[in-house]
């Protein structure tokens, strides 16, 4: 065997700092979490308790943890359904060239590049100035739209670029209608993909602080709630929140990960049964 070249080292030693750099500020937040009563906001621990956990589920002197959570939660979906529904009209759109398409894929494009502190800005002031009330449901959904959206239409870009035509002019040669071969071919075959971005939307939505900050009316989402608790809370308290919202992003990454599975062993099983059919 051949001994590993000496890159081969200095790459694996700045992977794992890499890693623990990524995730050592979550893993550290974690444990300090599981303090006991007496526990501060560093080390070393006092004690091992899930105290602060339970402190989260009682009444609290500070704040509106769980409020802002459901908020962040429905904007979350919100803003999910919208951007699936827009990036798959948009990447069909773009199949085919059209006057103006160059323009206004450049000005999808600049929207992540603009300051997203400048995007809650002029997004508060035209709510504001319209005489409309600035509200986490309105403008604030409108502003996290400037940040999701791209994101969804380029990844729909990307799939429409490489797939099949074949199939679609299969589908119209068997007579199927417009929609029939967008709902039974397309959207089947593109289904992973859509998952994909709808697991872009709304961990982009849930996660999202600047350009909510001054769209959100006087109502928090959780990040803020998060953001305006570091002001005034000085317990691990802070921290279990932390962990706790970690696990459910977690959990949902898993939940999309679980349905792309899903939806990959039902196609392989048609596939499997039209063989089997064939024969």
């Amino acid at each position: 065997m051949e001994p590993r070249p000496r890159s081969f080292y200095v790459l694996t030693a700045f992977f794992i700092l890499f890693l623990v750099f990524l995730y050592g500020p979550t893993l550290t937040i974690g444990i300090l979490s599981f303090q006991g009563p007496g526990g501060g906001l560093t080390f070393p621990m006092r004690g091992v308790s899930l105290h602060w956990f339970r402190d989260l589920f009682e009444q609290q002197a500070v704040g509106d943890i769980w409020g802002s959570f459901s908020r962040s939660l429905v904007l979350g979906l919100m803003v999910m359904v919208t951007t699936v529904v827009v990036s798959v009209m948009g990447g069909l759109a773009f199949r085919k060239r059209f006057a103006g398409a160059t323009v206004l894929f450049y000005l999808i494009i600049t929207a992540l590049v603009i300051p997203s502190i400048l995007v809650s800005l002029g997004v508060g002031l035209i709510w504001s100035q319209s005489g409309l009330p600035v509200h986490w449901s309105t403008s604030g959904f409108g502003a996290q739209l400037t940040w999701t959206l791209p994101f969804g239409l380029l990844i729909m870009f990307a799939v429409f670029n490489r797939f099949d035509q074949s199939y679609e002019e299969a589908a119209r040669d068997l007579g199927a209608s417009p929609w029939q071969v967008v709902r039974h071919v397309v959207l089947p075959i593109i289904a992973p993909s859509l998952i994909g971005v709808a697991l872009f939307g709304f961990t982009l939505s849930y996660d999202e602080f600047a350009r909510t900050l001054l769209t959100s009316g006087s109502y928090n989402t959780l990040p803020l709630e998060i953001f305006g608790m570091t002001t005034n809370v000085t317990t691990p308290v802070l921290f279990a929140l932390g962990t706790l919202t970690t696990v459910f992003s977690l959990l949902v990454i898993l939940v999309f990960l679980l349905i792309v599975w899903l939806l990959q062993r039902h196609r392989a099983q048609q596939g499997s049964d039209a063989g089997q059919g064939m024969v």
